[in-house]
């Protein structure tokens, strides 16, 4: 016998104007920033009447950074596109800018000095583990939901800046060979505020180890 089977076109219509990604600009690093999100194409700034501590635990979130420490209007500066004509109303528990709920602003105008500005803490991502402290140790970093070895190519100081910097331990004071573990490997320029500002490789590369200048016990790690 013959089946014939009928196929529905179905169309769904999508808002014009939904947030597609967030980010946070003009601030000192990934972490901070006036708050913009990208519509059709275009950055929009968002106003600091329509953004709240709720809205920017989920922002802070998304862009993979800790917990807010800052929210003020005209903090990073004044946008030069359109502004965000909508107002977010997160719970605060959501992953993604885009899960929350907007609802239309009552008005359509954001005044100058008022685009939101935020400042999250920078995550707890990044570690060194068995020098004796947390300035001194082999760099682990937490990815994937669990902390794996960092690796880098050749004499690894520029990274070894950027992990003392991110981890508030102050300058490098050496870096040592690590486990013959291999690990994820990233490359930096030693100007970056964190591991996640520098390129990633998906080469599996040796671990090292870095003493930095706020670790209290530099002279046993030596002896050792």
């Amino acid at each position: 016998s013959l089946t014939v089977s009928s196929t529905k076109l179905i169309e769904c219509s999508t808002n014009s104007f939904s947030p597609e990604s967030v980010r946070l600009l003009n601030g000192s690093g990934l972490c901070s920033g006036r708050v913009e999100v990208k519509s059709n194409q275009s950055w929009a700034s968002v106003c600091e009447a329509d953004f709240d501590r709720q809205d920017a635990e989920v922002v802070c979130r998304d862009v993979g950074c800790g917990a807010p420490a800052a929210l003020q209007g005209g903090l990073y500066g004044e946008g030069e596109g359109q502004n965000w004509d909508k107002e977010f109303q997160c719970k605060g528990k959501e992953s993604l800018l885009l899960d929350c709920d907007t609802s239309d602003r009552e008005n359509n105008t954001c005044l100058p000095g008022n685009a939101v500005g935020l400042t999250c803490s920078e995550p707890d991502d990044v570690r060194l583990v068995g020098g004796g402290s947390r300035c001194a140790g082999g760099v682990e970093r937490y990815d994937q939901g669990e902390w794996r070895t960092v690796g880098a190519y050749w004499n690894k100081e520029d990274e070894a800046a950027v992990v003392c910097r991110q981890l508030g331990c102050g300058s490098t004071v050496s870096v040592l060979p690590g486990n013959t573990t291999l690990g994820v490997g990233v490359r930096c320029s030693g100007s970056e505020s964190s591991l996640r500002e520098c390129w990633r490789s998906y080469d599996l590369l040796p671990g090292f180890t870095v003493i930095c200048s706020g670790n209290n016990n530099i002279l046993e790690l030596h002896s050792t």
